[in-house]
């Protein structure tokens, strides 16, 4: 069977980039910053971005690139006889149905919201009502079972219609209609009365605070940041280095997918950090902030309602443009594994998915006496610990070390591959560092992930 290709460079920025940017970049970006000094965080996490994310990003398409299969089947076309690396294709794959055990809960959620947004659920709600949704919404397995099943049955349904026809012309649009809401909601909330003060909170390097959260906290959470932000690790990247042509350098193309994951991140906090900072509320609360403070601070604007349903339509082209990506992933492994076309694998997918995801939604309440990481921990934090902690950053050593050593792909194989096209390229002084800095960098961030 001929290997499908994406129909164009845009095409396969978009979906690389979709695949990226996801709920962390709207919370936790933002959150971040505000914590770690503002524009001096940014600055740390931009070092870390180019000298950690965008080297191992580049790593995983040229695999894919190379390899022109699926990550379940990648190494076995690049690996020496008698190796064991392909182990680590299963693990990719075992790796990308985790993430979306508990990823479509999310992008659930964010669906739940924008049509109670748009049917002013939340019109007049004070905060602790506000908050009363969100809880009634977890402790409902019925609500968050259909929402997830819209998710599951919309992905699969999309990927299972082509990668050109189905998945590469939603996600184009999709994408094109999150950064263009994206930059309405920023221009609204920077011109609110009070948001300078949020810019100002937000944008200025604030040294101060840096010292006083301790630098190595500071460095430690940019790093981590600058790696988890770009879903490196499980394959999900590969995937689409399968499916494009060798005019384009790799490197160049990384670098495009990092700017504007970075430049999603960065808007984010111009749409929360005014909008906080007008209306007195304090921008520092993780994922509360979209679930609980947004709303009640949409409630107070002028137009709330239509101001409200556009940030959570933009959340949940958010959290589908991963879902895809993701789903994307799963079926391209499926079919390498099986031999079976699009339609069946996308049928039998959807089935499996619908019924792993089930565990992460009873988690908070049908099953919400399963402690499994200590009290207060549910179903949801052991997916993702899992995923965050162990796989991405695991499978990121992995790909580092298979692309750099003699053992694996080797150095030369790799530069080849990567340099191949036009644009930027990889150079002779980079080795050492890709050699003995990078799985130094990401074995630190292995470990304090796991600890």
């Amino acid at each position: 069977m001929e290997r499908e290709t994406l129909g164009s460079r845009l095409g396969f920025i978009l979906l690389s980039a979709g695949c990226a940017i996801g709920i962390g970049n709207v919370w936790k970006f933002p959150y971040l910053t505000g914590k770690y000094g503002g524009g001096a965080f940014v600055l740390v996490y931009l070092v870390f971005l180019v000298i950690l994310g965008i080297p191992v990003m580049t790593m995983e398409f040229a695999m894919g690139r190379a390899a022109a299969k699926s990550p379940v089947k990648m190494y076995q076309m690049l690996e020496k006889k008698g190796s064991s690396w392909h182990i680590h294709g299963i693990v990719c794959l075992v790796g990308n149905i985790i993430l979306m055990m508990f990823y479509t809960t999310v992008a659930g959620w964010m669906l739940l919201y924008f049509v109670k947004s748009l049917v002013g659920v939340f019109d007049g709600m004070d905060a602790e009502a506000v908050a009363g949704v969100f809880a009634g919404m977890k402790a409902d397995p019925v609500q968050q079972s259909v929402a997830v099943a819209i998710v599951v049955i919309l992905g699969f349904y999309v990927c299972s219609k082509g990668l050109q026809s189905g998945l590469e012309r939603v996600t184009k649009v999709m994408m094109l209609l999150l950064l263009g809401i994206m930059v309405i909601l920023a221009v609204n909330s920077i011109f609110l009365k009070g948001g300078a003060e949020g810019l100002k909170f937000y944008l200025l390097p604030d040294l101060g605070r840096m010292r006083a959260e301790g630098t190595m906290n500071v460095i430690s959470a940019a790093m981590n940041q600058a790696f988890f932000t770009l879903s490196l690790g499980v394959g999900s990247m590969a995937i689409f280095g399968s499916y494009i042509g060798r005019d384009r350098a790799l490197l160049g193309e990384s670098v495009n997918v990092g700017l504007l994951d970075t430049f999603v991140a960065l808007v984010s906090g111009l749409i929360i950090f005014p909008a906080c900072f007008a209306y007195g509320v304090e921008p520092g609360q993780g994922p509360g902030l979209i679930f609980v403070t947004l709303p009640n601070i949409f409630n107070h604007m002028p137009l709330g309602r239509v101001w409200g349903s556009l940030f959570f339509v933009f959340m949940s082209f958010a959290a589908l443009s991963t879902v895809l990506a993701v789903f994307e992933n799963i079926m391209a492994c499926v079919m390498d594994l099986t031999g079976w076309d699009r339609k069946k694998t996308g049928l039998i997918c959807t089935v499996c998915m619908l019924v792993l995801s089930l565990p992460c939604v009873f988690g908070m309440n049908i099953w919400s006496g399963v402690h499994p990481l200590g009290p207060d921990s549910g179903i949801m934090d052991l997916e993702d610990y899992i995923v965050s902690n162990l796989l991405l950053p695991g499978g990121s050593l992995i790909f580092v070390l298979f692309c750099t050593l003699r053992y694996g792909w080797g150095w030369d194989k790799f530069t080849k591959e990567a340099n191949t096209g036009r644009g930027l390229k990889i150079t002779g002084w980079m080795r050492g560092y890709m050699t003995f800095v990078l799985p130094v960098i990401v074995l630190i961030v292995l470990i304090g992930g796991v600890f």
